[in-house]
């Protein structure tokens, strides 16, 4: 997880903007992050697939991770699917 992690952070203190995609599992005992395929991560999330509760704690997560706001991180693809495509724009807020 911090080889990748760490690469992602390097990307966004150069301001560089980061599209992830993730397979997300719901429900899981502990957060993390972790490479699953040369394209797709898989984010462990400990929070259910429900009502929007793991999309909320997956933006929490990776605000948290990567040292950038709640508002500058964005689902495009996969609000009700398990794979997510999503943006990270390091400067400002998105919308």
């Amino acid at each position: 997880m911090e080889d990748i992690t760490l690469k992602i952070k390097e990307k966004l203190e150069k301001g560089e903007v980061v599209n992830l995609k993730i397979k997300v599992i719901a429900n899981a005992k502990i957060n993390s992050l972790e490479e699953y395929t040369d394209e797709i991560l898989k984010l462990r999330i400990n929070k259910p697939a429900v009502d929007g509760k793991a999309n909320k704690a997956i933006i929490e997560y990776l605000s948290v991770q990567f040292d950038v706001p709640k508002s500058n991180i964005i689902i495009l693809k996969g609000e009700k699917n398990s794979l997510k495509d999503l943006l990270i724009n390091p400067k400002s807020h998105i919308i």
